[in-house]
């Protein structure tokens, strides 16, 4: 699989030293009640439209009916639909949304091959996206999109929508997956402060776990969520040329660098009172409640900390707790030289060929677009051209700003650029190896042998 955005290891250092600095900043400016700290309103949701001048030009296309297959479901089902909605009003068209479940490679592909496939896919797994346009089954996009695309991105997200050098996707939304959220009344009563290596993460959690308050709450019933944790270990152990082979299974899973990030996950996975739960605990834990229960009581939280990317924002929206105030974040700890900056996307494809297909595309592509979402918090736009004055917070939005200004210093989700019967498929490949891995840490060897012999079947080795 072809890695799209190289970089060295000073340039990933540099990347997550710019992030930690833009946390750092927005943190301090979030408490000392900065513009729009803590506001979980998102504005008045009323739309970028309608308060912004256009910025692309929309076709009429009154009469037609369009369809969207996304994985999103919730708060960012709801998010999306007010981006849609405005696609709506400009162009006259009817769009429907169909919710894919987390198998969307399997879905979209079932829809194709049923000769009945929705007009727009928003693909999370950028080997998802290969996947398809070799078999065709995606449409380039025209000369408006491209146009939008060029004017809005930066080289590294285009190439991650690209193919044998022909444009296909629109990253409409990315994610810092590199972040660790906390409940700051478990850290202020434990009286400990943000780490910032592996080695005092782990002494954290110990100090935390001592203070009566499970430090660790692991979402281990979506094998996704086990991945991120992986891939942020061994980007900043094993470093950024090695995590390019390894995503390209150019080196094998029984490599000495994956033994060794094992080994390092496993001494928080190891260690059942750091973990909610403990580890049986996790593995019934799915993502939306691995951060309900860290801030669903603020002054009695069930967990101090939940590892995942951005988005978690919107969770913490169902709750109580207030980002920048209860709910705080830093950067993964460092675990070699710097902390990891990991990143995935969702782009969205063309499956047909019309007119309304290719004029949602562009006006996703446009900044216009992804304000919409932006202002309703819990959502990154790598459109670079976005005033990140739209984000809700300091918090989010100091997380954009960081993920724009390491322009293409990052490495992209490595689960996410596999096949997807290896990275994206639920029971299946690194996500049941992983959720294996979890019931068990002390088998650092067997969760190798599971990673390999999974990924050289769907590699085709």
């Amino acid at each position: 699989m072809r890695t799209s955005v190289r970089t060295t290891r000073s340039r990933a250092r540099r990347a997550g030293i710019a992030l930690a600095a833009a946390l750092a900043l927005s943190l301090t400016a979030a408490c000392g009640g900065g513009d729009g700290g803590g506001d979980k309103s998102g504005g008045s949701g009323n739309g970028a439209g309608d308060e912004r001048e256009s910025t692309v030009e929309l076709p009429d296309l009154k009469g037609q009916k369009l369809q969207v297959a996304a994985v999103w479901t919730g708060p960012e089902q709801k998010n999306f639909r007010r981006v849609l909605d405005e696609f709506e009003k400009r162009t006259g068209a009817e769009v429907g949304f169909v919710p894919t479940g987390d198998n969307v490679a399997t879905f979209v592909g079932s829809k194709i091959e049923g000769g009945a496939p929705p007009d727009v896919a928003m693909l999370p797994q950028v080997g998802v996206l290969h996947q398809f346009a070799e078999k065709g089954w995606i449409k380039p996009l025209k000369a408006e999109a491209r146009e939008q695309l060029e004017k809005n991105f930066s080289q590294g997200w285009r190439d991650l929508g690209a193919h044998d050098g022909e444009q296909y996707g629109v990253y409409f939304k990315a994610a810092n997956k590199s972040l660790v959220w906390y409940n700051t009344t478990a850290f202020e009563n434990a009286g400990v402060s943000e780490p910032k290596t592996w080695d005092e993460f782990l002494e954290t959690a110990q100090t935390i776990s001592d203070s009566g308050v499970p430090p660790v709450s692991v979402g281990g019933a979506d094998g996704w969520t086990l991945t991120d944790w992986f891939e942020n270990v061994y980007l900043s152990q094993a470093g950024p040329e090695k995590y390019d082979r390894l995503a390209k299974h150019e080196i094998k899973w029984t490599d000495p660098s994956v033994k060794e990030a094992l080994t390092t996950l496993g001494e928080l996975f190891g260690r059942k009172e750091l973990l909610a739960g403990g580890n049986q605990g996790a593995l019934r834990t799915e993502f939306p409640k691995s951060v309900t229960q860290v801030f669903a009581d603020v002054q009695e939280p069930q967990a101090a900390m939940v590892y995942e990317g951005d988005f978690v924002a919107v969770n913490i929206g169902d709750t109580e707790a207030e980002i920048g105030q209860d709910a705080k974040v830093f950067p993964f700890p460092a675990v070699g030289e710097s902390s990891p900056v990991v990143s995935a996307g969702d782009a969205a494809v063309a499956l047909k060929d019309g007119e309304g297909a290719h004029a949602l595309l562009t006006f996703l592509a446009s900044t216009d677009a992804a304000a919409i979402w932006a202002e309703q918090g819990g959502f990154v736009s790598p459109n670079k051209e976005l005033d990140t004055s739209v984000y809700p917070d300091d918090v989010q939005r100091d997380i954009a700003e960081a993920l724009i200004a390491a322009g293409d210093d990052f490495r992209f989700d490595m689960s996410d650029q596999a096949p997807a019967a290896f990275g994206g498929t639920k029971g299946e490949g690194e996500w049941k190896a992983l959720q294996d891995f979890l019931a068990d840490p002390g088998d650092v060897a067997g969760a190798q042998r599971e990673l390999e012999a999974a990924a050289a079947k769907a590699y085709g080795d």
